[in-house]
């Protein structure tokens, strides 16, 4: 059951991460052309304001993917001379620490979403982007971290359980220096 868990969230986070791609990359299209237009004096405008908001929100998206692949950045200077279980369970807190974490971001998340909701609020820029269409779903990957950390800490407590250190080790481990050297 874990392992499915795990195999499940990496394929959707897959998918995930090539929807994020292909939005940055359409973004950084747009930026393009915007730079080209400027050198025969044109311009869309507020090519900077719609690439933060790409970035927030892809930010907030790609997250849960970096998880899966063990991208996130971690010290591990106690991790690595204890044990297998020892190790197991450094990996335990860390996610434990990690889910709350981001379960906090998205609770407190959600005030300033409903405020731009309810006051139909609206950037102070020229292009006064109704600002529930950019938190909206940067407040959805937020979510979908919290999700998928939870998930990924449950399948992994699963294994740890039942003595499989080194599946949890490949769920939720992270990589040493020398291993990302090689």
């Amino acid at each position: 059951m874990a392992q499915t868990i795990l195999t499940t969230l990496r394929r959707l986070n897959r998918w995930v991460a090539i929807a994020i791609g292909i939005g940055l990359m359409l973004c950084a299209g747009f930026v393009l052309l915007d730079i080209g237009l400027r050198q025969v004096g044109a311009s869309f405008g507020g090519t900077d304001e719609i690439s933060g908001y790409v970035m927030a929100i892809a930010t907030s998206w790609g997250m849960g993917y970096a998880l899966m692949e063990l991208g996130h950045v971690r010290i591990d200077i106690l991790r690595t001379r204890v044990s297998q279980r020892g190790r197991a369970l450094f990996d335990l807190f860390s996610m434990l620490v990690l889910s709350g974490t981001i379960t906090l971001i998205a609770i407190r998340a959600w005030p300033v979403v409903e405020r731009s909701l309810a006051n139909s609020s609206r950037a102070n820029t020229p292009l006064e982007t109704p600002l529930a269409l950019v938190q909206v779903p940067w407040f959805a990957g937020w979510v979908w971290f919290a999700l998928i950390a939870w998930a990924t800490f449950a399948a992994a407590l699963m294994l740890v359980a039942r003595g499989e250190f080194d599946k949890s080790e490949a769920a939720i481990g992270s990589f040493s220096e020398a291993e990302t050297l090689q």
